[in-house]
């Protein structure tokens, strides 16, 4: 597998559960800021395995922008076409903290179009068909210090969409703040749990999961999918290890209740698209 300079964004707060996360997972060059952390790992097992990361951002390349000049010389000097395509759909997200440029509308018109440009030299046209795979750039600036990526999980669909709550009770938790609560947690697969107010079944679920060492992405789509950079093959490698990797051995006691019927009905039909009323004792009842 490829190695990149990726970022894995993070609840504040929760930085350190995904670090914990990205080291289990062997990767190296590790650092930590405010809610993200920085490493150098590949695409495919990074987004079918974090938990309790946002999602997965590929590292175009940092540096002080203090004038939109030298926000658009930068940018269009990092490498667009090893990623983006001629052909490409492509869409530009800006957020802006403390820095001396802060109108979002501007930054993201501005990246853009240094984007663009890059583009032009290197493919030799003037205009783009923009019929092929999607990606989403980001431009976060901290501080004057500017952030470019991509984002490798899907603009529409970050990590928390795990493909098995197609419904949710009211205030739902997200996936993978549930997934970072077991993890701050005691819960070991040989220790019973139990969610007395499980609302739609999300930690229950996740604890399953975990229990039984499932990838959480292994049912679900992400948008460097369709990007020709990373073959096919590889992503099917990834997710055939992954098959391999769930623990036939355990079957972890996990009890899950609410006083709401309602709830209960989603949360079993939850699991039951999990598929993990067959690999695992999840009971779920009123």
């Amino acid at each position: 597998m490829d190695k990149y300079n990726l970022i894995a964004t993070a609840a504040f707060g929760l930085e350190a559960v995904v670090k914990r996360e990205v080291q289990a997972l062997g990767f190296s060059d590790i650092s930590v800021l405010d809610g993200r952390v920085d490493f150098t790992g590949d695409i495919c097992k990074a987004n079918l395995w974090l938990r309790s990361a946002d999602r997965v951002l590929l590292n175009m390349g940092q540096f002080q922008a203090l004038s939109f000049d030298e926000l658009f010389e930068q940018t269009k000097a990092l490498p667009w076409a090893d990623w983006i395509t001629e052909n490409a759909k492509f869409t530009v997200l800006a957020k802006s903290v403390r820095s001396k440029l802060f109108s979002l509308s501007d930054i993201q018109s501005i990246v853009k179009k240094a984007v663009v440009e890059k583009l032009k030299q290197t493919y030799n046209v003037e205009r783009f068909v923009e019929d092929g795979p999607e990606y989403t750039i980001q431009a976060a600036i901290l501080k004057d210090k500017v952030t470019i990526t991509i984002d490798t999980t899907g603009a529409r669909m970050g990590l928390f969409k795990r493909g098995y709550r197609a419904n949710s009770a009211g205030a739902p938790l997200k996936e993978t703040m549930a997934a970072a609560l077991i993890s701050l947690s005691y819960f070991k697969p040989d220790r019973i749990l139990l969610d007395p107010t499980c609302g739609s079944g999300t930690i229950p679920i996740e604890a399953a999961l975990i229990a039984k060492n499932i990838a959480p992405g292994i049912s679900r789509s992400f948008a460097s999918e369709q990007w020709p950079q990373i073959p096919v093959s590889q992503w099917k490698e990834a997710r055939k290890h992954a098959y391999s990797m769930i623990d036939q051995s355990i079957t972890p006691q996990i009890y899950a209740s609410d006083i709401d019927a309602d709830a209960i009905a989603l949360a079993q039909a939850n699991a039951i698209e999990a598929e993990l009323t067959i690999v695992s004792h999840l009971n779920i009842s009123l």
